[in-house]
C-alpha cells in the first residue's frame, strides 16, 4: 500500500502494524457518517436517481406476476456479482445446478463455481425474507450462506476475519488490523440502525456500501456481501416493495473504474466523485430494467397468442408462468408441479415445442427444455 496516496483529505488515517506482504501500514476509515457536505451540483442527478428508481417501482409493482422480472434480475446479479470476484458462471449453468445442485467431484470440477453463484441468490433470497433489521448479525448470517461448501469454506463462514488481509497483488489497500476490527464494526452497526440519518436514503446507501468494503470484515467474500448487502439497502431504504434494482451489472462493465472511486474516498476523501458514479449508475440500471421488464411483459402475451390466446388451457398458462420465474424446466418434475400424469405434462410440453415456447436442452439427463426467447431478453449479455 502506497504511503504517498493517503493526503490530507483521506477519509480515515494509516496505521501501523506488523509488517506482512501487504506492508506496514493499514488504513483505519472515520466513522460514518463522513464530514462531507453533497453538493449542490449533485442535486439533478440525484433527483434523477430517484425518479428512475420509483418509476421502476412502479412498474415493477404493476406486474401480474412480479417473478417474471425478479427472479432473472436476481440471477443476473448473482452472476455478475461473482464475475467481478473470478467466479465465471452462465445463466444455464445456475439453473441446471439448481435443477440439480449435486457436490462437485473434484476441486477441478466446474460445478464448485455454479455452487458459489447459487449460494449467491439463495443468501440473497435469504436476505429479502429475513425480519432481521440490516446489522451485524444479518451480514454474518449471508455470509455463512455465501461460503457454504466453497472456495473459502475454511477462512471461518460467517465469522468476521482474524488475520490480516490486502487487496491486490501487489498489495493496494490494507484494511484495518484484526486486532482492532471490532472497533470499526460496533460505530458501523450503531450507524446501520440509526432512523435518521444525515443524506438522502439513496445517498446513504453508497456511503454505507463504501464503508463496509473500507472495514472489509471477512477474509474472504467482501465484495460479494457489499453489494449484496447494497440490494437489500436500496429495497429497505428507498421503500421498495421488491429488490427491483441491482448494481452489478453496473460495477461490472468497468470493473477498475469501481474499486478506483472507492480507493479515492479513502485516499481523497472523493465522496461527491463516488456518489455521482453511483447516483448515475441507478438511473441508468432503472432505466435497463424497465426496458427488460416491457419486453418480458411483451413476450408473456406473445406466448398466450401462439396458443390461441384466450382459448388456451389454464395448464399452459401455468406452464408459461413458471416459465418466467425459472426458464428451464424438466418434463419429470411437471406432474407434481402442475398436478397431471407424466403422460399430460410430456403432450403440453410437446405443444409448447411446436409453439417455439421451448426448445430441448441438448445433451442433458433427465430432458430438460428451456425457453430460447425468455433466456435472451432476461440473461442478455451473459451466455
Amino acid at each position: 500500500m502506497q504511503h504517498s496516496d493517503f493526503g490530507p483529505g483521506a477519509s480515515g488515517h494509516l496505521s501501523e502494524i506488523a509488517p506482512f506482504w501487504g506492508g506496514a501500514y493499514c488504513f483505519d476509515p472515520d466513522p460514518l457518517p463522513p464530514t462531507w457536505e453533497f453538493p449542490a451540483d449533485l442535486w439533478p442527478v440525484l433527483n434523477e436517481a430517484n425518479k428512475q428508481l420509483m418509476l421502476l417501482e412502479g412498474i415493477g409493482r404493476s406486474l401480474p406476476n412480479p417473478a417474471i422480472l425478479l427472479r432473472p434480475l436476481r440471477d443476473r446479479e448473482a452472476i455478475l456479482s461473482s464475475r467481478m470476484e473470478g467466479t465465471m458462471a452462465t445463466p444455464r449453468q445456475l439453473l441446471l445446478y439448481e435443477l440439480d445442485p449435486r457436490e462437485a467431484a473434484s476441486e477441478e470440477d466446474p460445478r464448485n463455481m455454479h455452487r458459489e453463484v447459487a449460494n449467491y441468490a439463495r443468501a440473497l433470497d435469504y436476505a429479502l425474507t429475513s425480519p432481521l433489521p440490516t446489522g451485524l448479525t444479518l451480514i454474518r448470517q449471508l455470509h455463512a450462506i455465501l461460503m457454504d461448501g466453497v472456495r473459502g469454506k475454511n477462512r471461518d463462514p460467517g465469522q468476521f476475519r482474524r488475520q490480516q488481509v490486502a487487496i491486490g497483488a501487489p498489495a493496494r489497500y490494507v484494511p484495518p488490523a484484526p486486532g482492532r476490527l471490532q472497533d470499526f464494526l460496533d460505530p458501523f452497526d450503531a450507524y446501520l440502525h440509526l432512523e435518521r440519518k444525515r443524506y438522502d436514503p439513496l445517498v446513504d446507501c453508497f456511503v454505507t456500501h463504501y464503508q463496509l468494503e473500507a472495514i472489509h470484515p471477512f477474509s474472504d467474500g467482501n465484495g460479494r456481501i457489499g453489494r449484496l448487502l447494497l440490494t437489500l439497502m436500496i429495497q429497505r431504504c428507498c421503500g421498495m416493495t421488491q429488490p427491483w434494482l441491482h448494481m452489478s451489472e453496473y460495477y461490472e462493465a468497468d470493473h477498475q473504474q469501481y474499486c478506483d472511486r472507492m480507493y479515492r474516498v479513502s485516499t481523497e476523501g472523493a465522496w461527491s466523485d463516488w456518489i455521482g458514479y453511483c447516483l448515475k449508475g441507478v438511473a441508468q440500471q432503472a432505466t435497463k430494467t424497465i426496458e427488460r421488464c416491457d419486453r418480458l411483459r411483451t413476450l408473456r402475451d406473445e406466448y398466450y397468442d401462439r396458443l390461441t390466446g384466450k382459448s388456451a388451457s389454464l395448464r399452459l398458462k401455468q406452464i408459461i408462468d413458471g416459465l418466467f420465474k425459472a426458464p428451464m424446466v424438466a418434463i419429470a418434475d411437471l406432474p407434481e408441479a402442475i398436478g397431471v400424469t407424466y403422460p399430460t405434462a410430456k403432450s403440453d410440453v410437446a405443444k409448447l415445442v411446436k409453439a417455439g415456447v421451448l426448445a430441448e436442452f441438448p445433451d442433458h439427463h433427465p430432458k430438460t427444455y428451456y425457453a430460447p426467447e425468455i433466456f435472451a431478453i432476461a440473461y442478455e449479455g451473459l451466455e
